[in-house]
C-alpha cells in the first residue's frame, strides 16, 4: 500500500530470513502457534488509517447514543442474556477489507465488527518480531493512540485485570490448550499474570466461582471471556457437566457476554456510512434484491467466517429456517494490493479499541492484518499458498 516500503521490504526478503523469523516467534512458546504467519507485514498510509478511524468513530458514537441497548435487545438470542452487563463493552474490533475506490486509490470497507477480544497479546510479539528480523521504515509503528509497548501492556492490564490480584482474574475458554489461538493465551499470562482456564475447571459454590491455581482453591472475581458460545455448544457433549455462563454469578466480565451480540453483524443494517457496505436483515426483505449475486449471506453469530454463503441464490434465502439470524451484505471486491514474489495478495485489517471502566470513550490501541490469495480470508481458502496468513500493520507516521 506504500510502494516505497513494499519495494524495500521485498528486495530485502529471503526465505532464510523468514525461517529465522518463524523460529524467533516459535521460541517464545514452542509449538503454540497453530496458524500460518505471513511473510510480510502491511504498510498502511496515514490517510487510509484516518479513513478507518473515521468509520470507527461513527460507530462508537452510535454505541454511545441513549437507547442503544434498547435498540439492540433483539440481538441477544433467547436463553443467552446474562446478568451483570456493564454500561459499555471493554473491547471493539473493526474489520476492514482493502478495496479500490472510484478514485482508483485504496479505500477501507467495513466488513465486520465485534465487541470481543482478539489476539491482543500476540499482536505485540508478532510486529516486534517483524521489526527485529526485517527492515521496517523508521517512524512506522504498529500501535495506535500514541502508545509505547510498555504503555499498551499497561492499558491491557488496566482493562483486563484492573485493581484485582491477577490470580483472581482468569482467561476463560473451552479447552484453551487445544485452541489455535493458544499462543495468545500464553502471552497474556506472560504479560498480565492471569491463567487460561477451561470452563470445565470452574467450581461453583453458591453464586461464587473458584478454580485451582497451583493446587490452591482460588476465587474468581473477574473473567476475561474468550468463549464463543457456538464453540461451547458444539463441544458441550464432550465436556461433561459445566456451569451455565448465563447464571447470576458474582463475577465481573471483560467484556460482558451480552456485548458480543449487541456489537456484531447485528449492527451492520443500522449503519449508514460511505465506507460501510449496505446490509439488510433477511427477515425484513419483502423480496430479494434484483442483483442478488452482488450480495453475500452471513449468519449473525458465527465466527471466523463460518456459514457464509458467497454465491447466494433465492433458494438459499427460502431455505433459511431462521431468517431473523441472517443478513445480506453487499459484496466488496478486495484489491490485489500486496505485491509478493508469486502474485498479489488481498488483505483485511483489524483495528482494536479498548474501553476502560469509567472512561467516556474507547481508544484505538493495536491492529492485526490477514493476507489472502483465495476467495475469502481464512486458512481453508489459502492452503498451499505463500505470503498469506496472520500479519500486522505498520502505520505511516
Amino acid at each position: 500500500m506504500i510502494p516505497s516500503a513494499r519495494t524495500a521490504f521485498n528486495e530485502g526478503f529471503t526465505d532464510g530470513k523468514y525461517q529465522e523469523f518463524l523460529r524467533a516467534l516459535d521460541s517464545v512458546h514452542p509449538g503454540a502457534i497453530d496458524f500460518r504467519v505471513a511473510e510480510t507485514p502491511v504498510f498502511v498510509p496515514r490517510p487510509f488509517r484516518e479513513q478507518m478511524e473515521d468509520v470507527c468513530a461513527y460507530i462508537i458514537d452510535l454505541i454511545k447514543e441513549p437507547g442503544f441497548r434498547e435498540r439492540t435487545a433483539a440481538a441477544i438470542p433467547p436463553g443467552q442474556w446474562t446478568p451483570g452487563e456493564q454500561a459499555h463493552p471493554h473491547f471493539i474490533s473493526f474489520d476492514f477489507g482493502v478495496c479500490v475506490g472510484e478514485s482508483g486509490m485504496p479505500e477501507p470497507r467495513l466488513i465486520e465488527l465485534q465487541a470481543f477480544p482478539t489476539l491482543f497479546a500476540f499482536q505485540v510479539l508478532l510486529p516486534e518480531t517483524y521489526r527485529a528480523q526485517f527492515p521496517i521504515p523508521p517512524g512506522y509503528d504498529y500501535l495506535l493512540g500514541g502508545f509505547t509497548r510498555e504503555g499498551y501492556i499497561r492499558l491491557l492490564k488496566d482493562v483486563i485485570v484492573g485493581p484485582l490480584p491477577p490470580q483472581e482474574v482468569i482467561l476463560l475458554e473451552v479447552k484453551p490448550h487445544e485452541q489455535k489461538t493458544r499462543i495468545d493465551f500464553y502471552l497474556t499470562e506472560d504479560y498480565l499474570g492471569i491463567r487460561p482456564v477451561c470452563i470445565t475447571e470452574l467450581v461453583p459454590e453458591g453464586k461464587q466461582l473458584f478454580y485451582y491455581r497451583d493446587g490452591l482453591k482460588t476465587r474468581v472475581r473477574r473473567i476475561y471471556n474468550r468463549i464463543i458460545v457456538d464453540d461451547l455448544l458444539a463441544q458441550r457433549d464432550s465436556l461433561g457437566p459445566v456451569i451455565d455462563l448465563t447464571g447470576d454469578w458474582e463475577v465481573e466480565w471483560v467484556s460482558h457476554p451480552n456485548w458480543f451480540y449487541r456489537v456484531s453483524k447485528f449492527l451492520l443494517p443500522m449503519l449508514r456510512h460511505p465506507m460501510v457496505p449496505p446490509a439488510f436483515f433477511v427477515q425484513d426483505l419483502k423480496q430479494p434484491p434484483a442483483d442478488l449475486s452482488s450480495f453475500v449471506l452471513k449468519p449473525l453469530f458465527s465466527f471466523a467466517g463460518q456459514g457464509v454463503i458467497l454465491d447466494v441464490t433465492t433458494r438459499d434465502l427460502e431455505d433459511l429456517p431462521d431468517p431473523e439470524n441472517w443478513i445480506l451484505q453487499r459484496k466488496e471486491t478486495y484489491a490485489d494490493i500486496i505485491r509478493t514474489p508469486d502474485g498479489p495478495a488481498k488483505c483485511e485489517l483489524r483495528l482494536m479499541y479498548f474501553w476502560k471502566d469509567g472512561e467516556a470513550y474507547p481508544v484505538p490501541a493495536n491492529n492485526l492484518a490477514r493476507l489472502s490469495k483465495g476467495k475469502m480470508i481464512g486458512t481453508r481458502y489459502n492452503k498451499d499458498k505463500t505470503w498469506v496468513g496472520g500479519s500486522a500493520c505498520f502505520f505511516q507516521p
